[in-house]
């Protein structure tokens, strides 16, 4: 799926924007799908994820909310799909240089308009660290993400440096003075854009202060192989199998 520039361009900055992987079309069923899942479960009780450092860190983050879901697949079976989608996978592969890609977790979010809330600057890796650091992140986009809509943001070349001590006050995140987010370069989106980088590369990004809504999937995954370096972070959906086979897996007796 990516050309030999084009993996050498991730492997040297960490990261790579894949323009026009799904289509407007897809993309738009599965913008409709986030929204339509947000307001059952807005409906149940409050499903705001700011983080308490985003406050802290950015001027006018105070009154700012950001609606989520963890695995979004066991509530919509559009998800499901586009989970084995084969652009999708194929590039993750590529990137994380396996045949084989499995799913650790998926992450629903939509910054609502005017007020939608910023991730301090920081790694996914502290989270849920692994022995050779395949984890990787696909951040799908369903709507058009600039600037304005508080685009992620990277550290270009930063997946260089290894897991980085991070404060665990509000939210895991690094020093606000060091990695201002306004400082880091925007990764401004198109609808069907899909963001690719590795759980080193140091990200976060800004309020939306448009008068549109940016939805967005994030989906976590790894190389079967490289097992993870502590127990934590787990999942229901975790060990899925999006592309090839799992060869730590052992056959069970037929009962």
């Amino acid at each position: 799926m990516l050309t030999r520039e084009e993996l050498a361009s991730f492997h040297e900055n960490g990261y790579i924007l894949v323009r026009g992987l799904l289509s407007p079309e897809e993309a738009e069923e599965y913008r409709s799908e986030s929204h339509a899942l947000a307001a059952r479960l807005s409906a149940q009780g409050n499903i705001d994820a700011t983080w308490g450092s985003a406050r802290a860190a950015v001027a006018g983050a105070q009154d700012t909310k950001i609606m989520h879901c963890h695995n979004v697949q066991f509530f919509s079976a559009s998800f499901t799909r586009l989970l084995v989608n084969e652009k999708l996978t194929s590039v993750a592969s590529d990137v994380i240089g396996s045949p084989n890609v499995q799913l650790h977790h998926t992450k629903m979010f939509i910054k609502p308009p005017e007020k939608g809330s910023p991730f301090p600057m920081h790694q996914d890796a502290p989270y849920f660290p692994h022995d050779r650091h395949s984890m990787i992140a696909a951040i799908c986009h369903f709507d058009d993400a600039p600037i304005e809509k508080g685009c992620v943001r990277v550290v270009p070349g930063s997946h260089k440096l290894g897991i980085l001590e991070h404060s665990k006050e509000g939210g895991w995140h690094l020093p606000f003075d060091q990695y201002p987010i306004s400082s880091a370069v925007p990764c401004e989106a198109k609808k069907g854009d899909v963001l690719f980088f590795s759980y080193l590369t140091i990200h976060g990004s800004g309020i939306n202060v448009s008068n549109e809504a940016r939805t967005t999937l994030l989906i976590q995954m790894r190389d079967p192989e490289d097992p993870p370096s502590v127990k934590t972070h787990e999942s229901r959906g975790q060990g899925m199998m999006l592309r090839g086979f799992d060869p730590l897996s052992t056959p069970r007796g037929v009962e």
